[in-house]
């Protein structure tokens, strides 16, 4: 591996929100070691005075980097969401400032799954009140309304990975499976489309959610489509706070129309743990309430630090930006006795063009190239004759909507 232009014992690498040991054990692996790891989340003001000579910083889902954060991170390359999402990232603010945003979409998938599956078992047979009842002193011995799994029918809305591990597992079990999903997905197993959402809650005994939070799906459980699941059927969101609205579920779980539910993501959820939490379903009977852990073990955790710290590490070392959110996707090989420039700049007409033009005028040869954009920015990595990389760097700089450059050794 060739070294980055920047010696690694300068790089600065902080880690919050106890994130893994993996993610540490990756990055001194590749040579860095001057890391800071902290335990919890920091408010915007102490986060600013922690990030503004940091080169990479990683996070988990409740700290917030905003726009005035990553304007106050001049040496800010990348951030990296040890975790499924990134909505707690300005990734607009990002892609305009050229910062890489990495995440790990897919390491805590079995987790969920697992998880999910163990929810619908419980809620079928009506475990939460009968373990209340239990701690109470009360002997509840009942099978009425308490069903096997086999034979039901399983409504999953959102068919990506954790939705189709879901599939497989419920299979498993003898469910049958109908999945509902805006895009075009290819069945696994014995699992049917349905085209319409009302299609899949009118016939699903068990409906599990996971969808991402955006425009068409937030509040996409409310009274109207409530009304439509089938009458004591089960819900279960392992997705998302905001796409259920939960003053609505509760009103159809009082009243019978669904017979349970399990909730683990809220609209509004505790900074840390120890803090007060509040939630209409408190109470409700056959609900079970998590607080966010769908993802959490110690296996997904393991797994998601190597993954985002590896995409991290490339990105330093060879640019390749395959995982990312902002910066154009770019995955390339290295070449030999080149050293490799990365220019990301504003996405207008000509860039390239002036690039190339720059370059040739002072007999610089291109020994590879490599180009991409999307509406904001584009992103070229330059592969160029290690004698003259300082010249072609400086020439780079020059050019109209530049927005970061550097030089891989």
């Amino acid at each position: 591996m060739k070294s980055t232009s920047f010696p690694k014992q300068k790089i600065n690498i902080l880690l919050l929100e106890n994130i893994s040991n993996s993610a540490l054990e990756e990055f001194e692996k590749a040579g860095y070691a001057t890391i800071k790891r902290m335990s919890g989340a920091l408010e915007e003001d102490e986060l600013i005075k922690q990030i503004k000579d940091v080169h990479l910083v990683g996070i988990r889902s409740k700290t917030q980097i905003t726009r005035k954060v990553l304007e106050k991170a001049p040496k800010l390359l990348a951030v990296g969401c040890f975790c499924i999402g990134t909505n707690q990232v300005d990734k607009k603010a990002a892609t305009e400032l050229g910062i890489a945003v990495f995440n790990a979409p897919y390491s805590n998938t079995r987790s969920v799954a697992e998880l999910v599956i163990g929810l619908m078992i419980m809620l079928i047979r009506k475990v939460p009140d009968k373990n209340k009842s239990a701690h109470e002193g009360i002997w509840l011995k009942d099978a009425k309304g308490c069903y096997e799994m086999r034979g039901k029918t399983l409504g999953i809305i959102g068919y990506g990975n954790i939705g189709s591990q879901v599939s497989v597992l419920a299979e498993a079990f003898g469910m049958k499976v109908v999945f509902y999903d805006v895009e075009r997905k290819l069945p696994v197993g014995n699992a049917h489309p349905v085209a319409k959402l009302n299609e899949l809650l009118k016939q699903a005994d068990i409906v599990t959610l996971h969808v991402p939070s955006d425009k068409g799906t937030r509040n996409m459980i409310n009274a109207t489509t409530l009304a439509q699941m089938k009458k004591s059927s089960i819900l279960i969101n392992y997705s998302r706070g905001d796409v259920v609205d939960l003053q609505a579920l509760k009103k159809y779980l009082d009243k019978g129309h669904l017979s349970g539910a399990a909730i683990d993501v809220f609209p509004e959820e505790p900074e840390k743990n120890g803090a007060s939490f509040s939630t209409c379903l408190q109470g409700t009977s056959n609900v079970m309430l998590t607080p966010h852990i769908g993802g959490s073990t110690e296996e997904a955790q393991f797994n998601i630090g190597i993954d985002v710290a590896e995409k991290m590490i490339q990105y330093l070392e060879t640019g390749s930006s395959y995982g990312s959110h902002t910066v154009p996707e770019i995955s390339l090989r290295l070449l030999e006795n080149t050293h490799r420039i990365l220019h990301i700049h504003k996405n207008i007409p000509g860039v390239l063009g002036e690039i190339n033009t720059k370059l040739s005028s002072k007999n610089i040869n291109i020994s590879g190239q490599y180009l991409k954009t999307n509406e904001q920015i584009g992103y070229v990595v330059l592969d160029v004759d290690s004698k003259v990389s300082k010249d072609a760097l400086s020439l780079l700089k020059e050019v109209k909507g530049t927005i970061k450059a550097r030089v891989l050794f």
